[in-house]
């Protein structure tokens, strides 16, 4: 992979971290100022009220879980050790990091590992 190629990569992932950040800042936001306003006199609502916050924090939580593969990507980058599979060893072609930027499986053990997870 070139100097360029990881340059473009490296932007990605930090635009994408700069924008779960700012997403869970507004959330958090929302949520508090919600609490203080919120009464609800009949029971459904308050019920569509609830699915719907804990939906949005089910997605909240799944941010969370990409921000953190953001960063351990950024540590491999910075280590040297992006885009070689963890587990054969060979090179991830750069238009699946592109897809995937924080992949650290190439296409073939992905599609190994998932066959694994069927059984």
């Amino acid at each position: 992979m070139t100097k360029e190629q990881l340059e473009q990569i490296k932007k990605i992932l930090n635009d994408w971290k700069n924008e779960i950040i700012e997403s869970q800042k507004k959330a958090v936001q929302e949520m508090a100022k919600e609490g203080e306003e919120l009464m609800f006199p009949d029971p459904t609502d308050r019920a569509t009220y609830e699915e719907d916050r804990a939906r949005l924090l089910k997605i909240k939580d799944r941010e969370l879980k990409l921000l953190h593969k953001i960063e351990d990507t950024l540590k491999r980058i910075d280590a040297g050790e992006y885009g070689i599979c963890k587990e054969c060893g060979s090179e991830i072609p750069f238009e699946r990091l592109l897809a995937r930027p924080v992949t650290d499986l190439c296409i073939e053990c992905k599609t190994e590992q998932e066959e694994k997870e069927k059984e």
